[in-house]
């Protein structure tokens, strides 16, 4: 009986302008095989979006069939492939929707300077390809935080590639130092300047909202994503008008649960939207990331307006810190205030808030003390 013929095609994402044509060779949908047998159509994917490399997967393909050796397939394999199957990794590991597109964004973003450099294999890539690459990232990313936190996506991609054995050795690449801005919490006075700052920088009904958002970060630690995406059910309401904000992080995934103050729910729930799922975010208006990226300006021009001075780029940070700070200065632990920060570990805390607890201070006051009474 003769071997069926195999046919190579295309199975096209629903927005790909060449859907419609199975047998393009100029889009980067997934490919797959297809053949008859016994009067029965099989299919199978080819492993990858390439249609050379769906060639080479069609002809090894015909060899199993035929009884024929299969020779160990020795064509490098591209970083876009690479890419692909990274992804489906992560998405198996079920990761948040958040660190998801931060892999899928920076991976392309070095995918297309490789390829900009004619570099399309795993094998090409070397430390400096690297080091060059890390030297476009100062204008791209001001912060060095940021900067740290992008090596470290592509360090853990290449690190899956070493894993899967299709690189021998990950290129070594020197830690990103992190200009650690200062904890700058906002005083009393200065917060009380911040409210009053708002109805003078929005005289329309933005005003309601950007100060309901500002009282909801101050008294939750919520960040501002997190505070102008909050879903109407995050806000839940106890007997004798006591108020919870629950959620779950956008970018650590960790659940917190904070108290806040009976007039500061009202006020929320009060400039809220009346209708969906969200307090403020309207789904026409945007995906979540641009309207909290919206909002981040208007708080920032609210600091601008009241006269309130910050250095960095997170402006809006400092209302979490005041929160913080607040609660590690009037004795709150600071296991407690880690959790509600929805920090993965309390080492994160420390390091931004450690010389604000004062419960810790106060322990060590008492031990020093002692020492000179004995």
């Amino acid at each position: 009986m003769s071997n069926p013929i195999i046919t190579i095609f295309v199975r096209h994402k629903e927005k790909c302008k060449y859907a419609g044509d199975e047998f393009t060779k100029s889009c980067r949908c997934r490919k797959h095989l297809r053949w008859s047998k016994d009067g029965k159509q099989y299919r199978k994917q080819a492993g990858t979006r390439s249609w050379s490399e769906a060639e080479d997967a069609k002809r090894r393909f015909e060899d199993q069939l035929a009884g024929r050796v299969v020779k160990p397939q020795t064509q490098a394999r591209t970083i876009r492939t690479a890419y692909d199957d990274f992804l489906l990794a992560k998405k198996v590991k079920e990761i948040t929707d958040d660190s998801y597109k931060k892999y899928e964004r920076e991976i392309l973003r070095f995918i297309a300077f490789c390829e900009r450099r004619n570099v399309f294999t795993l094998e090409a890539i070397d430390l400096t390809l690297v080091t060059a690459y890390k030297a476009t990232w100062p204008e791209l990313f001001p912060s060095s935080a940021t900067r740290a936190h992008v090596q470290q996506l592509l360090r853990v991609f290449l690190n899956y590639c070493h894993a899967a054995g299709w690189i021998t050795r990950v290129p070594k690449m020197d830690t990103v130092k992190i200009d650690q801005p200062p904890t700058m919490p906002l005083s009393g006075k200065e917060y009380d300047r911040l409210l009053s700052a708002v109805p003078l920088e929005f005289t329309n009904g933005t005003a309601g909202r950007v100060r309901a958002i500002i009282q909801l970060m101050r008294w939750s630690g919520l960040s501002v994503r997190d505070a102008s995406c909050l879903l109407r059910d995050d806000i839940i309401v106890h007997a004798k008008g006591k108020y919870h904000v629950r959620t779950e992080r956008q970018k650590t995934g960790v659940h917190v649960r904070v108290p806040i103050p009976q007039a500061v729910a009202e006020e929320i729930l009060e400039a809220a939207n009346r209708g969906g799922a969200h307090l403020f975010h309207e789904s026409a208006k945007g995906t979540e990331v641009s309207f909290s990226q919206q909002y981040s300006r208007k708080i920032s021009s609210v600091f601008e307006r009241a006269g309130i001075e910050c250095e960095g780029h997170m402006v809006s940070h400092r209302l979490r810190d005041t929160f913080a700070v607040d609660l590690l200065t009037k004795g709150v632990p600071m296991e407690e205030v880690s959790k509600m920060l929805g920090h993965e570990s309390i080492t994160t805390t420390e390091r931004h808030y450690a010389q604000w607890a004062k419960g810790r201070q106060d322990r060590v006051d008492e031990l020093v003390t002692a020492t000179w009474r004995s």
